[in-house]
């Protein structure tokens, strides 16, 4: 029995393929080990939105390599599919596997060993398809995942956005959507398995249904609602022109739906969105989040923003910065951009030092501390129900923890074993906010 390691690089959608992998390789016979010394084949998922997701990429694939010489290294997803030579001629990588190819990994594992015997000399075996025309989606499966009480589904893929800061589009293709009859197979199995939250995500999750004849996000949801055994939903990353008076009224009338909505942002400056090729302007987006708030009592609403896009002025970051202050987000997750080759962004003039980046994401995050502060107060001392996921020791005492359906996360002390248990909880008197 060959001895196999993973290591996931990332987003969601590449978690969810990791685990797919590993469910593959299980059910093959391999065995799955930590990622340490001493496997026989080393797994990586690659990730290539920013310079430092390459940089995490190359090292890890080196790291495999160094923990065993002897071991059968594949790099697979984004950052070879996009660096396509670069894995090629990598001395730490075996095997690359790009973007659609991950079903076949059993096949190609195979395959790459007969030839290793057969021929008796190191060759690099490459697996790509051409992801800009290809119209398949990549049917992965999952029954378990990591997470114990939360399982991420992976519904979609592609993009056909284009914006101009973003490499996705490049590596993932266009948009492809999976089958309604196979999502809702994938959910039964993880309910008879005990999940009870299931987190929608995708490349470009609003996109989900534009290829297949009428579907669209907003029936799959309602279809997934109707499964039993499953208690929450949660939506991954929506585009803002998703939320109409329709989408967020038909929504507030599933009780499992989770009111946590991550609507991306970028910039709240409307002149940055612009250059940055977003389908919306502050103005709308805004009025998203007033529909949100119309329909849910108090949702979290979470984003996420560049600081730093080219020729970014300082006057056009104080537009961003009291814009993201005027919404009141929960979170917002702040990225300095990350010029990357073959988008327009890398050829914009005025591209900003890496100093200004930084001190803009200083101020943001302080900004996010304040906000987050401001929203989790407003739920203190009202009941809410914590999905336990876990224990935890702090200050060597035993705590239960898990999230509410904003994503709050909650601790608690008790004899009882509530894994997986949904339980009511008075924040901030009979249970802590943590984070």
């Amino acid at each position: 029995m060959k001895k196999v390691a993973l290591h996931n690089l990332g987003c969601k959608v590449n978690a969810y393929e990791t685990e797919a992998m590993q469910e593959l390789l299980e059910a093959n016979g391999y065995e799955i080990v930590p990622f340490a010394e001493g496997a026989d084949i080393y797994i990586i998922n690659t990730c290539t939105v920013t310079n430092m997701a390459d940089r995490k990429s190359r090292q890890m694939l080196h790291r495999a390599k160094k923990m065993n010489p002897d071991a059968i290294v594949v790099a697979a997803g984004c950052y070879v599919q996009a660096q396509e030579e670069e894995g090629k001629t990598d001395d730490c990588v075996d095997i690359v596997i790009g973007n659609n190819c991950k079903k076949d990994l059993i096949a190609i594992l195979e395959e790459f060993s007969a030839k290793s015997r057969k021929e008796n000399e190191h060759r690099v075996m490459k697996d790509l398809v051409d992801i800009h025309h290809t119209k398949e989606y990549e049917n992965l499966n999952l029954s378990k995942t990591v997470e114990h009480t939360r399982a991420y589904i992976k519904v979609q893929d592609g993009c056909n956005q284009f914006c101009t800061y973003c490499i996705i589009p490049f590596t993932r293709g266009r948009v492809r959507s999976r089958s309604k009859q196979d999502v809702l197979k994938e959910v039964c199995r993880l309910a008879e398995h005990g999940y009870q939250e299931i987190v929608l995500t995708g490349i470009h999750l609003s996109s989900y249904g534009v290829d297949l004849q009428g579907e669209n996000l907003l029936s799959l949801i309602e279809a997934v609602h109707e499964i039993e055994g499953i208690k929450r939903i949660r939506l991954g990353s929506l585009e803002p022109r998703i939320i109409t008076e329709e989408f967020a009224a038909r929504l507030s009338r599933l009780e499992k739906i989770c009111p946590h909505f991550h609507l991306s942002l970028q910039s709240g400056c409307d002149a940055v969105l612009k250059r940055m090729n977003r389908k919306y302007d502050s103005a709308e987006y805004y009025e998203k989040c007033i529909l949100l708030r119309k329909y849910f009592s108090n949702p979290a609403l979470t984003t996420d923003v560049i600081v730093g896009f080219p020729g970014e002025t300082e006057e056009e970051f104080e537009e961003s910065r009291a814009f993201v202050e005027k919404v009141g987000f929960y979170e917002t997750h702040i990225f300095k951009y990350s010029r990357r080759q073959g988008t327009k962004a890398a050829a914009m003039k005025d591209q900003i030092p890496e100093q200004v980046k930084a001190k803009r994401s200083e101020i943001l995050l302080e900004l996010d501390q304040r906000q987050r502060r401001a929203y989790e107060a407003l739920w203190k001392g009202k009941e809410v129900e914590i999905l336990v996921e876990e224990e935890i020791i702090r200050d060597g005492q035993k705590y239960w923890t898990g999230h509410t359906k904003e994503y709050i996360r909650g601790a608690f002390i008790t004899e009882e074993y509530v894994q997986n248990q949904i339980v009511r909880k008075c924040l901030g008197v009979d249970s802590q906010i943590v984070h």
